[in-house]
């Protein structure tokens, strides 16, 4: 299966007062078709802003991104636009991300009316009840306003826009954190049906990692702008490599009152600055198994097993 989306040494530097933060650099992922990549790691480590320079949204510092083998870092903003249609996000804030002067129709019809989907108002509206109804938004909400909703729906509001226009790939940028519990269970649930329904194709940016493993085919962990181990879902979870990844998965709680004795790797030290960041494992000043060697130079992101990348030498 090939990979519909893929991006090559992806860098996103922003400038500040004493030079450069590095908030993705040099960032090696491939999704197939119809798959899931979960994107994991603590806040500010640069999940969302890989999401975005996916999409062009924040335009990267370097490297490339390959959209059905295309690499569209060489478009302009006319096929840009173009390539928006198949190429959507959901923002993890519901309320700040949708218009509160809009009701929920105005709201999903909008990227319809200007991509000129629809030749007729009738027809655009058709669509709007066609959509509510795929994400589960009753059609007596349509003259609602987002400030009369409750944060699932407005969540739904959001993923019908996403798919308004049929994409192919959609970043999901914390599209739950926000919900309570019981509806993340459902927005969840909604996503992966609406991905076997359209064999829609995810980029699942989280810092929670039991949701992460129950809607992704593949996992990527970042740390502090770089991925640090990539496997399948499973594989991840069963073996992690890196210490890093070991520390976020024992962090994980477990309602059972048998595994209350269970050991949790704390994570000591203090976290590298990620602006002008020297050579070396940026986790190296954390890590318990650091060496000299890990602080000289920074170690190689190689395939420790068939389809299970990491960034540390002593992973085998």
């Amino acid at each position: 299966m090939s990979a519909l989306l893929e991006t090559k040494d992806l860098k996103k530097y922003f400038k500040v007062s004493n030079g450069y933060l590095h908030a993705v650099d040099g960032v090696n992922i491939a999704i197939d078709e119809g798959k899931t990549l979960g994107v994991v790691g603590e806040s500010g480590c640069g999940k969302s802003t890989l999401g975005r320079a996916v999409l062009r949204l924040h335009e990267p510092t370097g490297g490339e991104v390959y959209y059905k083998g295309q690499n569209i870092m060489t478009y302009d903003k006319v096929r840009m636009r173009e390539l928006r249609r198949e190429m959507q996000i959901i923002f993890q804030d519901p309320y700040s991300s949708i218009n509160p002067r809009m009701s929920v129709q105005e709201i999903i019809a909008e990227p319809i009316i200007i991509n000129k989907m629809f030749k007729t108002r009738a027809e655009v509206f058709d669509r709007v009840a066609e959509l509510m109804d795929t994400v589960g938004l009753a059609e007596r909400l349509s003259g609602a306003y987002p400030h009369e909703l409750d944060g699932g729906r407005r969540q739904r509001i959001g993923v019908a826009r996403a798919l308004s226009l049929n994409p192919k790939f959609i970043v999901c940028d914390e599209p739950v954190s926000a919900l309570d519990v019981s509806i993340q269970a459902q927005i969840l649930n909604l996503l992966m049906d609406l991905q076997d329904e359209f064999g829609l194709t995810y980029m699942f940016i989280t810092h929670d990692l039991s949701v992460v493993k129950h809607i992704s085919t593949e996992i990527a962990v970042m740390y502090l702008g770089m991925c640090i181990e990539r496997a399948p879902s499973k594989e991840l979870f069963k073996d992690p490599k890196h210490p890093y990844t070991k520390a976020l998965l024992s962090a994980i709680p477990i309602p059972n009152i048998e595994m209350r004795n269970k050991k949790i790797e704390v994570i000591k030290g203090e976290v590298t600055s990620p602006v002008n960041p020297k050579p070396g494992c940026r986790f190296a000043p954390r890590c318990p198994n650091a060496t000299e060697a890990c602080t000289a130079q920074t170690p190689e992101f190689r395939e420790i097993s068939p389809g299970h990348y990491c960034a540390c030498p002593f992973a085998q």
